[in-house]
């Protein structure tokens, strides 16, 4: 039995897919495969049905789904505090968090959380909210840092995970200044986001919620809201951007409404953690939030 194959486990149960979730674990498909394989051989039964379409969890893999996600998340806590105790590491806290946030706010969030709660030192993964949540849920980080709209839930079980909002940010349709705006009625240039985007899963159940949505259609996409900004002020088409990041463009006058307020869409940022217990300085940075 190895760890990596629960953390190649854990990906494909939430992806579904066997090509994205070997992307998600940096390996080729067959060597993914192979591996999913040899877990499935050490436990003796078929944890995934697979299809033309993907893969599912069978009845065995959906009952294994939360010990072995657990159990990832224990070992690499088991690990990091053994290396604190015996005075290897300074006593971290791991944050995902996804790129916009990492850029915009986490900086002075950070700064402002530690004038009550003092941090000895902190690691950043900054990424796609796809590999964000994968990282949390494998127990490589303590902590993810996410944009959340009470329509679109996280991937991963919310009996398992605790959160806090943190803060607040505004998704808007922007585009670059010499553009008019253009009435809702006629096709729109989209600057979309992929689907490892947390930011287009929100934009997508906005859009499916309209009995009249816009007419789109998407000339880029990108999993990152900083490349559709730049993409946008080179007048490429529009897209739904982060205030937060797209502050000083408004500010300037160099971005402008593509759309009116009524396609603005209100986010959260919010900190998740698993509901199981974390290291003592954690469990108080946690508190003082």
């Amino acid at each position: 039995m190895e760890l990596v194959w629960l953390e190649d486990f854990n990906a494909l149960a939430q992806s579904g897919n066997f090509s994205r979730a070997a992307e998600l674990r940096h390996v080729t498909q067959p060597a993914f495969s192979r591996r999913i394989r040899a877990l499935e051989t050490w436990v003796g039964v078929d944890l995934f049905e697979r299809t033309t379409q993907g893969a599912t969890l069978t009845d065995a893999g959906r009952h294994m789904l939360g010990s072995a996600q657990e159990m990832t998340r224990r070992l690499y806590q088991m690990r990091q505090e053994a290396r604190e105790v015996a005075g290897k590491q300074a006593r971290t806290l791991h944050f995902a968090a996804t790129h916009s946030l990492s850029f915009t706010f986490f900086p002075g969030w950070v700064r402002a959380a530690e004038r009550t709660s003092p941090i000895e030192a902190i690691r950043l993964h900054s990424d796609n909210m796809r590999v964000c949540e994968q990282m949390l849920l494998g127990g490589e980080v303590q902590f993810l840092l996410c944009h959340q709209h009470p329509d679109v839930p996280p991937q991963f079980p919310a009996e398992s995970f605790h959160s806090k909002v943190v803060g607040s940010d505004l998704l808007m349709p922007l585009q670059a200044q010499q553009f008019e705006h253009a009435p809702v009625t006629e096709s729109l240039s989209l600057l979309g986001y992929t689907a490892e985007s947390g930011l287009g899963r929100i934009v997508s159940a906005r859009l499916r919620q309209e009995a009249q949505p816009p007419h789109l259609h998407t000339v880029f996409s990108s999993h990152l809201a900083a490349v559709l900004l730049s993409m946008a002020l080179e007048g490429k088409g529009f897209a739904w951007l982060p205030k937060t990041l797209a502050e000083p463009e408004l500010v300037s006058g160099k971005l402008v409404r593509a759309l009116d307020a009524h396609w603005d869409i209100a986010l959260e940022v919010r900190l998740f953690r698993p509901a199981m217990a974390l290291s003592d300085f954690a469990e108080d940075f946690w508190a003082k939030l």
